[in-house]
């Protein structure tokens, strides 16, 4: 295992345990990975690094410790910072409106930035999954959960509605309005197996330990496959997510259009015809 160059962070350990792969670990372990504005700030950075990193194909995001993902924010730093707080911000419920409402943008853009990533992002949770750590793993592309974890979209709990990205994010990732509103509603706990059943996750592992090995294997597949092949799917994925068939047959075929032009495919399809393991360049 490897540091990346040019990851160093406060809140994050950034390592390559594999050939094109980079594993992201939230490190705040002693408050249960919670995160406030200067972890948001550096999550974001991360991300649009790794984006356009070419040592990089394909990337797994844990938690540091064994006690949680993240715990979501830290709501005592956040009642310190001034815009919360309310600390020096005039009276005047539209100015006070305003920075608030910029604040909350800044927030959601940071962690937008995880699903705007180029490249493939596997999200492990365990132990305390809740609230931020939703909002979090719904912008991954693949989700493995620990026997452990321990799931809540709870903000209603703490009186507000989830605003990082839950809210518009898990009618995307799980076809079913009814369980979306039972969890959103009530800010009840689900378990590994409820989110499995529902696809929420693709796959529960016995621990982290596991979760993670599983997670780090398929990113190691993952970044052996052609990287204009692996991203171009995402794009496209992604773009069907949000656009109807037609519009995204139509996108698809003007991206390929480029695309299929790629030394890659050739190689890819010689690769099958010698029963060789292909190698591709940098991307």
């Amino acid at each position: 295992m490897t540091s990346l160059t040019n990851y160093k962070y406060a809140h994050f350990i950034v390592t390559s345990p594999g050939p094109y792969v980079a594993h992201v670990e939230i490190n705040r372990a002693s408050k249960l990975n919670a995160f406030h504005r200067n972890m948001w700030l550096e999550f974001g950075d991360i991300f649009d690094k790794l984006s356009h990193d070419p040592e990089v194909r394909a990337v797994v995001l844990s938690g540091a410790g064994d006690k949680a993902f993240t715990a979501g924010l830290d709501v005592k730093a956040a009642a310190e910072e001034g815009v919360i707080a309310g600390g020096g911000a005039s009276e005047d419920v539209a100015r006070k409106a305003t920075a608030l409402k910029r604040y909350i943008f800044e927030f959601q853009e940071c962690i937008t930035r995880m699903e705007k990533c180029e490249k493939p992002v596997i999200c492990v949770l365990h132990g305390v999954s809740i609230g931020l750590a939703i909002d979090i793993a719904t912008c991954a592309d693949i989700r493995i959960a620990a026997q452990n974890a321990h799931m809540a979209v709870k903000e209603v709990d703490v009186g507000l509605a989830a605003d990082i990205g839950s809210l518009a994010r898990l009618p995307k990732v799980v076809g079913n309005s009814s369980w979306i509103k039972d969890v959103c509603f009530t800010a009840r706990p689900f378990s590994p197996e409820e989110a499995l059943a529902v696809g929420f996750v693709s796959r529960v592992l016995p621990d982290k330990k596991s979760a993670v090995e599983a997670a780090l294997q398929l990113a190691g597949k993952i970044a052996g496959k052609s990287p204009v092949a692996v991203q171009g799917t995402k794009e496209l994925l992604n773009h069907a997510r949000d656009h109807s068939v037609d519009e995204n047959l139509r996108y698809t075929a003007i991206w390929n259009a480029a695309m299929v032009q790629s030394e890659d495919v050739k190689k890819a399809l010689m690769a099958g015809l010698t029963r060789k393991t292909p190698t591709f360049e940098k991307l």
